[in-house]
């Protein structure tokens, strides 16, 4: 009797079963490994690309919202001095800019405490729509 595999060395016949249906079998697996790997990889590298630029559009607005600030801080202490000296004191002129502040206070969270939320929400889901 002759069989199949009489006369093969041992190499040849380890590479006969790696052309088999388990040989293909354990390339496809290795292959599905090596690409999720390479997927996940990829993928990590995006993630951190987008937290970068998130963090730099998060730093870059709270440098203009600072600026933002002290420009609008002056420019209220500048309309405080102008009603002070149209008044003819200027205590009556931060009194009444403080006045202005103190009824917004008010109003947002005695009268209309939704509204301020509201907008800021809204403002925020139109930012999130704009992507350059």
């Amino acid at each position: 009797m002759h069989t199949h595999n009489q006369g093969k060395t041992g190499q040849e016949d380890s590479r006969d079963r790696s052309r088999g249906v388990s040989g293909i079998l354990r390339n496809t697996v290795t292959g599905g490994y090596e690409d999720i790997l390479a997927i996940l990889e990829a993928r990590m590298e995006i993630l951190k690309i987008e937290l970068t630029e998130k963090i730099a559009l998060a730093v870059a607005l709270m440098v203009v919202f600072m600026l933002l600030l002290g420009g609008v801080i002056y420019l209220i202490a500048a309309a405080a001095l102008l009603i002070g000296e149209l008044l003819g004191h200027y205590y009556l002129g931060y009194l009444s800019v403080s006045l202005v502040f103190l009824l917004a206070v008010l109003f947002f969270t005695r009268i209309k405490p939704d509204m301020l939320k509201n907008i800021i929400h809204t403002i925020l889901i139109s930012s999130h729509g704009n992507k350059n």
